[in-house]
């Protein structure tokens, strides 16, 4: 299996159903510390630094992945903190795309 990290984001077109939450939760399986709301179908996991500038060095890169990969995640920014949160919009829930990038984002760390 190639591993998640590997592997690059694909479009989704509009309407595409969502994965299944059996699905969503075995690749969750595959990630470090990542948690799922099921209810507003999305994953996230808080980031912890040392200082503002450590953050704003992670935020950087988390967007580089997210333009690399053209699949963007919300993030909320705090002086030594960033909680990270994926969802695929043109889904309506999670995609294997929320995953890959959640996977390529530990990967930095």
């Amino acid at each position: 299996m190639t591993l998640l990290k590997e592997k690059s984001c694909i479009a989704y077109n509009k309407g595409e159903p969502p994965l299944a939450m059996a699905q969503a939760t075995r690749l969750l399986q595959h990630l470090h510390e990542w948690s799922m709301d099921q209810k507003d179908q999305y994953i996230h996991k808080t980031f912890k630094f040392k200082n503002y500038y450590e953050t704003m060095a992670f935020v950087n890169a988390v967007a580089w992945i997210a333009n690399r990969e053209d699949h963007h995640p919300d993030m909320e920014v705090g002086y030594n903190r960033c909680v990270v949160r994926y969802s695929t919009h043109s889904v309506g829930g999670l995609s294997e795309n929320d995953f890959i990038c959640a996977a390529k984002i530990d990967a930095l760390l």
